[in-house]
C-alpha cells in the first residue's frame, strides 16, 4: 500500500486508527500545508501532505512517546519511501537527541527532525491541540507545565518556530 497522490486520511482507517487521530492527522495536514503557504517555504508539499497525514499512525497501537518509532515500523514495513518514514519518526516535540532517546527508553538515535519538510509537519503538530489550532505560547505553557520550567525542550521548540515561521518569540 502505498500512498500516491492526495494523501487521503481513509488510509489511516486501513491501518485501524481512532477517529480522534484521524481527525487530528488531517487538521495537523491543513495547518502545515498553511505554513508552508503563509511563509513561502520551499518544500515538498506532496511530503510535507503524506508526512502529516500519516504522522500519529502508530497510535493505532500506541499512544506513547513510542508511536513514532511504532508508525516508522509500520510504514517500513508496508514499503513507504525513506522520507515519509523520516517525517513520522522524527515529529515528536521539537525532536528528542539521542540522550533525552535513551532517558525515555527509546532506541539509541536522535529523532530531531532535520529537512524543512520534517520541521514542518512537527511544528504543526505542535500547533494543533486535538483537532483545535492554537498558537506558540499555548504549547510553551503546556510544555512548561508537563516538561518543568526550564527543560531543554523548550528553547528548542522557539528554535524550531523561528525556522518554520522566521518569527522570534520570547520566552512567555
Amino acid at each position: 500500500m502505498i500512498l500516491n497522490e492526495y494523501p487521503s486520511s481513509d488510509i489511516l482507517e486501513e491501518f485501524n486508527c481512532s477517529f480522534f487521530v484521524i481527525e487530528h492527522s488531517q487538521a495537523v495536514m491543513l495547518k502545515a500545508n498553511q505554513l508552508a503557504m503563509d511563509f513561502e517555504l520551499e518544500v515538498d508539499l506532496d511530503l510535507v501532505k503524506k508526512g502529516a497525514i500519516l504522522h500519529d499512525v502508530g497510535r493505532s497501537k500506541t499512544n506513547g512517546i513510542k508511536h513514532a518509532i511504532v508508525g516508522a515500523k509500520i510504514l517500513k514495513n508496508e514499503g513507504f519511501p525513506p522520507e515519509v518514514i523520516k517525517i513520522v519518526e522524527r515529529h515528536i516535540g521539537a525532536g528528542i537527541t539521542k540522550e533525552e532517546a535513551l532517558i525515555l527508553g527509546l532506541p539509541p538515535k536522535d529523532y530531531v527532525p532535520i529537512t524543512l519538510e520534517e520541521k514542518l509537519v512537527a511544528h504543526a503538530d505542535n500547533l494543533i491541540h486535538g483537532t483545535k489550532e492554537v498558537d506558540l505560547d499555548f504549547v510553551i505553557k503546556k510544555w512548561k507545565k508537563n516538561l518543568g520550567e526550564h527543560h531543554p525542550s523548550i528553547p528548542n521548540l522557539m528554535k524550531l518556530h523561528y525556522e518554520v515561521t522566521g518569527k522570534i518569540q520570547y520566552p512567555i
